[in-house]
């Protein structure tokens, strides 16, 4: 016996009618799960100093909610606003406070540091003046020997454009980069402290925090005074190091969402001990 199956018009109808009404549905369950994991991502780009505090906060924040994944960049302060300017970054990260010119964007601090001159801790030089410093960072003081030091040609580090550590440390000695005289430029902190280390005739400067956390490590440098103020930590605490600065988190406009949920985390006492664990200050704490 031979059967057959036949589907009347409305049949077809009724079937494509189901069959695309799962497709729709289906389609906006995939929309909804990826707006949902794009809502749960965060980049942020910018400072090579803020970058290794916010890589231990985006972990613990992480930790407490599974399911989101936050992506840390460096590439200099410049780089974190630029990134957040044209969308490319959620959230920038900055190691100055906020210039004119930059009205459009909303700075959160989560830490504070200081700036200083670093040496090799077997250079014998322990202090330098401030026109001292500039004579060696343009080029007309050469040798150790000028300052008290050993006979030896002065290796010179410098910041390369885009840092907002070498932004600080013009403004503070008030020099154009054009008539600083380096030796080696370099990017981060790690950079700048790698090259001092090795090399006992260099200086350069770097974020306090970063070299007195490798310091307190076996590290052979040597932070100099600034002003007749040591570059430490608690000095930067207390308000009397004078090239000291926020680190800041910066967002477009007033953050929403999770980059509003991540903020608020960061600069909240849940972060204090990765904050010092840092070597750096926590805001409240001056």
């Amino acid at each position: 016996m031979r059967m057959s199956l036949h589907i009347s018009a409305d049949g077809h109808l009724r079937f494509y009618r189901t069959f695309i009404c799962v497709i729709i549905a289906g389609l906006l369950v995939f929309s909804v799960t990826t707006a949902h994991a794009a809502a749960q991502r965060l980049t942020l780009t910018g400072s090579s100093t803020v970058a290794p505090l916010v890589n231990e906060i985006a972990r613990r924040f992480e930790a407490q909610f599974p399911g989101v994944r936050i992506d840390v960049q460096t590439g200099g302060s410049s780089r974190g606003i630029n990134d957040v300017r044209k969308g490319v970054a959620d959230i920038g990260m900055v190691s100055r406070a906020l210039k004119p010119g930059e009205e459009d964007l909303h700075a959160h601090t989560i830490a504070l540091d200081g700036i200083g001159l670093i040496v090799h801790a077997r250079n014998p030089v322990v202090s330098l003046s401030r026109r001292q410093i500039v004579d060696i960072f343009t080029g007309r003081i050469t040798r150790w020997s000028a300052v008290g030091g050993d006979d030896a040609r002065i290796t010179v580090v410098n910041k390369a454009e885009g840092r907002s550590t070498l932004e600080l440390f013009l403004e503070y000695f008030q020099l154009r980069n054009s008539v600083i005289r380096p030796h080696v430029i370099i990017g981060d902190n790690a950079q700048g402290i790698k090259t001092v280390t090795g090399n006992r005739n260099a200086i350069g400067y770097v974020s306090i925090g970063a070299a007195e956390y490798e310091s307190r490590r076996g590290v052979p440098l040597r932070l100099l005074a600034l002003g007749g103020v040591a570059a430490s930590v608690d000095n930067v605490r207390n308000g009397n190091f004078p090239l000291s600065r926020p680190l800041n988190l910066i967002t477009a406009g007033v953050p929403q969402g999770l980059a509003r949920r991540f903020i608020t985390f960061a600069q909240s006492a849940q972060v204090h001990d990765l904050i010092e664990a840092q070597y750096f200050v926590p805001p409240d704490a001056g």
